[in-house]
């Protein structure tokens, strides 16, 4: 595209302004901003549910990205991607969700809590050395943390490889179990960042989708901490029952010191006798009934589903579950909300459509999302149906 030379200031700006557009028309990306970006999250969830073997397969693809890297599978059944935006200056790392084998639901379901700084032993060759939060009460879901530390090195190894080239910035993601190790493979990322073992000037985005809670409420508010100012986004369609699990059961001692529920006992001495008698029942009976809800979750969801991990992981080692199962939500919430057209679309009924998985699937999400923000409909991006 040329243009004459003119001596008018006025028409010297309408140039450049064209310049600048026609640039970013063929594919000259910009910096990641903060802040949700509808597109972004699309081509997001374009590349989550796209061209991988995932429970729910989907033609959908990111017109704007390419291809560039596939994990070999590790961990519990584990793998990741890198595409790369049309110009290679910007990456997307995106985290495989559950597929169809005993690995892949065993990473779910082993939903005990791991300290969110520590060492464990996966395999003989593999040691996952990790810290995901700057605090010692923070904790974090077993099952996902394996997953992320069968992954970690590989991921890390592609940033630097990429980073050499001129990659940048990242947008990381995930949908289903994706999202739930995506939360913890951004805190892995900007805590080796801070240690200075990756490049200090690298943009990080995330777009958790459908995201399951990842740790509890130490983990949640470290995470929301790192990603202030608008880094960090998990969007979730209002009916769907993933972003629900892992069932939370908070318990005192998973408050914060000051407290009054956990200050209690001191504060009751001062009190009457008869007064500190019905106080204390009270008291012992509401902490020891989430105490037993808490040890059956353990039980159950821990030392059960642990051994049938052990099988798959023989020579795992170094585990330290927490007492903690108070799971909570992380990042700045993005809500699609459903109505009553969704609804005749995706109903609540699970002997229709695809039954429990009705409101999971990439067609609700994206339906949502071109309803909630007007997101004009791209006819590379559609999937077949």
């Amino acid at each position: 595209m040329a243009f004459k030379y003119s001596r008018n200031k006025g028409y010297q700006r309408l140039s450049f302004l064209i310049i600048l557009v026609s640039f970013n028309f063929y594919g000259f990306s910009q910096t990641l901003q903060p802040g949700f970006s509808a597109r972004e999250y699309a081509d997001a969830l374009a590349i989550n549910f796209g061209y991988y073997d995932s429970l729910a397969k989907a033609e959908g693809r990111a017109p704007a990205y390419k291809w560039h890297y596939r994990s070999k599978v590790s961990g519990l059944d584990n793998r990741w991607w890198m595409w790369l935006s049309n110009d290679a200056k910007r990456g997307v790392i995106t985290i495989r969700g559950t597929v169809a084998t005993t690995a892949s639901w065993l990473a779910n379901v082993y939903a005990v809590m791991q300290p969110a700084i520590g060492s464990i032993k996966i395999t003989d060759s593999t040691t996952f050395n990790y810290k995901l939060a700057d605090r010692q009460d923070a904790a974090v879901h077993t099952g996902w943390l394996l997953s992320l530390g069968s992954m970690a090195a590989d991921i890390e190894n592609k940033i630097r490889e990429q980073y050499e080239k001129g990659v940048k910035e990242y947008i990381i993601t995930g949908h289903s179990q994706g999202a739930g190790i995506a939360y913890l493979l951004r805190s892995y990322i900007y805590y080796r960042t801070q240690q200075g073992e990756l490049p200090a000037d690298i943009i990080y985005k995330t777009y958790c989708s459908a995201a399951p809670k990842p740790g509890n409420l130490f983990y949640a508010y470290d995470y929301d901490f790192i990603n202030r100012g608008g880094w960090a986004f998990t969007v979730v369609n209002a009916a769907d029952w993933v972003p629900e699990t892992p069932l939370s059961i908070q318990q005192f001692n998973d408050l914060n010191p000051l407290n009054p529920f956990v200050i209690v006992k001191s504060a009751l001495q001062k009190q009457r006798y008869f007064i500190r008698v019905y106080a204390n029942l009270v008291y012992n009976k509401l902490n020891k009934s989430t105490q037993k809800a808490a040890k059956r979750y353990r039980k159950y969801l821990g030392k059960k589903v642990g051994k049938q991990v052990h099988k798959k992981l023989p020579q795992l080692a170094g585990m330290d579950i927490k007492p903690s199962m108070n799971y909570m939500r992380a990042g700045s919430p993005v809500v699609l909300m459903p109505d009553q057209a969704y609804f005749e679309k995706f109903p609540n009924d699970p002997a229709k459509g695809v039954g429990i998985w009705n409101h999971h699937t990439f067609e609700a999400y994206y339906l949502l999302l071109k309803k909630d923000y007007s997101l004009q409909e791209n006819k590379q991006f559609l999937l077949t149906e």
